[in-house]
């Protein structure tokens, strides 16, 4: 994806992608910014530890899953849900940091999030083509934040057709909205060493969204 074009949206640059409802703000949070909200997840992750989710089929997620705010994203052999409380303990799931619900209302002025998936990408992770129709709101958008390795992003129209494909650096934030609200898209690959940031190496991303 060459020759973006570069917009102001709020105080942070935006960069025309070419594919409409797509968003993307490089950079978009600073260094400081970045290592305050991994601490924020890494202390999350003590009341909602990383687990590795299942397909409705029994098989293994690459990526390691957790979740903030009132619900999370959860899938095993009863199918692909949102719920209350942690598949593997039981309790309730930690709250969505600040920074991130000042991000979305900044970059969306959408109604607050109530869902924050937690990706983590180690050991050759990725995440197959896919669309996110488990919301009740499919008009809402899904606000994406990248910690660590950089990451090759594909991202293709909902109805079929080629694909695109962007790297996705550590400070990145990326929107799917109208259009692009049920477009196809996933992770190819993970750059490893990329970035330092995440301790053991690997990406984080956090996805807001609106679920119920």
């Amino acid at each position: 994806m060459r020759g973006y074009l570069v917009r102001m949206s709020s105080a942070r640059p935006e960069i025309a992608t070419g594919m409409e409802g797509f968003r993307f703000w490089p950079g978009a949070l600073s260094a400081s910014e970045q290592g305050g909200l991994l601490a924020e997840v890494l202390a999350a992750e003590a009341q909602a530890p990383f687990y590795r989710p299942v397909t409705p089929g029994g098989r293994p997620f690459s990526v390691r899953m957790t979740s903030l705010g009132p619900l999370g994203w959860v899938s095993d052999r009863a199918g692909y849900r949102y719920q209350a409380t942690h598949p593997v303990t039981g309790a309730a799931w930690p709250p969505i940091p600040g920074l991130l619900l000042d991000l979305w209302r900044e970059l969306t002025g959408a109604a607050s999030p109530d869902a924050c998936l937690v990706n983590l990408y180690r050991d050759g992770a990725k995440m197959g083509l896919h669309q996110d129709r488990d919301e009740a709101d499919m008009t809402a958008p899904v606000l994406s934040v990248s910690l660590g390795d950089a990451a090759v992003f594909r991202i293709g129209a909902a109805g079929g057709g080629p694909t695109k494909s962007i790297r996705l650096a550590s400070g990145d934030v990326c929107a799917l909205t109208g259009p692009a609200r049920l477009a196809r898209h996933g992770i190819d690959r993970v750059i490893a060493g990329s970035s330092s940031l995440v301790p053991g190496g690997g990406r984080i991303n956090l996805t807001l969204r609106r679920a119920s």
